[in-house]
């Protein structure tokens, strides 16, 4: 029992840290102390450098000469790679979704839809919501590879510092692109639900290169 409520609280904290690094707590090339983490969590720091090394193992933490632990930075090429594989495997997650989708799915899609909808120029929000429903495509994609590829790409983007939808009127845009993705799955559309996805994409990369570099 010991050694399994040990585990748990080793996974929470990971979790938690990797909320941590996609909400802004913990900036690019900031570093990541186990004695702050330990205290700000309210757990020893055996669960917090399991975590750590995680984290490490997965690419969100690297350990730098002087500085020790730090979250990781992404140059200009590994966003642009980075993007590329979303376009790809968003757009096969959503072809795949509208062939396997159930009912209760597509319900839960337009519900996110009605929930983005309603958070107006919330981009926190907006953004949060996003995520929701990336998340409910990949589950009805159906497909543990590609749910396990696309996880692996969203530890990728936590290292992106803000969203895309604090750009004016993204939010409305992005609420546009997401309703034509989920009518295209409803309708059990492959290809156009491919193509909305990789629009999609292709037009979050243009503003993430924007935020981040002035340049598309």
């Amino acid at each position: 029992m010991e050694r399994e409520t040990g585990a748990s609280r080793g996974q929470w904290v990971s979790e938690t840290l990797r909320e941590n690094i996609r909400d802004g707590v913990y900036d690019p090339g900031g570093r990541v102390t186990e004695q702050e983490v330990a205290a700000r969590l309210g757990v020893s720091r055996t669960p917090v450098r399991e975590a750590m090394r995680r984290l490490e193992s997965e690419g969100l933490l690297i350990q730098l000469p002087w500085r020790g632990v730090v979250v990781a930075e992404l140059d200009q090429a590994q966003v642009l790679e980075l993007y590329a594989m979303r376009e790809v495997l968003e757009g096969t997650a959503a072809r795949f979704a509208a062939q396997h989708a159930d009912q209760s799915e597509i319900n839960r899609l337009f519900d996110l839809l009605s929930r983005q909808e309603h958070a107006g120029g919330n981009a926190v929000l907006a953004a949060s919501i996003n995520r929701s429903l990336h998340d409910a495509i990949y589950a009805a994609a159906r497909n543990r590879y590609l749910l396990s590829t696309l996880n692996a790409l969203g530890n990728a983007l936590a290292l992106l510092k803000g969203t895309t939808y604090s750009q004016p009127g993204r939010t409305a845009e992005g609420l546009q692109e997401h309703r034509t993705l989920v009518d295209a799955i409803a309708a059990r559309d492959g290809i156009l639900a491919e193509t909305a996805a990789r629009d999609h994409i292709v037009k979050a990369r243009h503003i993430r290169l924007k935020l981040l570099y002035g340049t598309a």
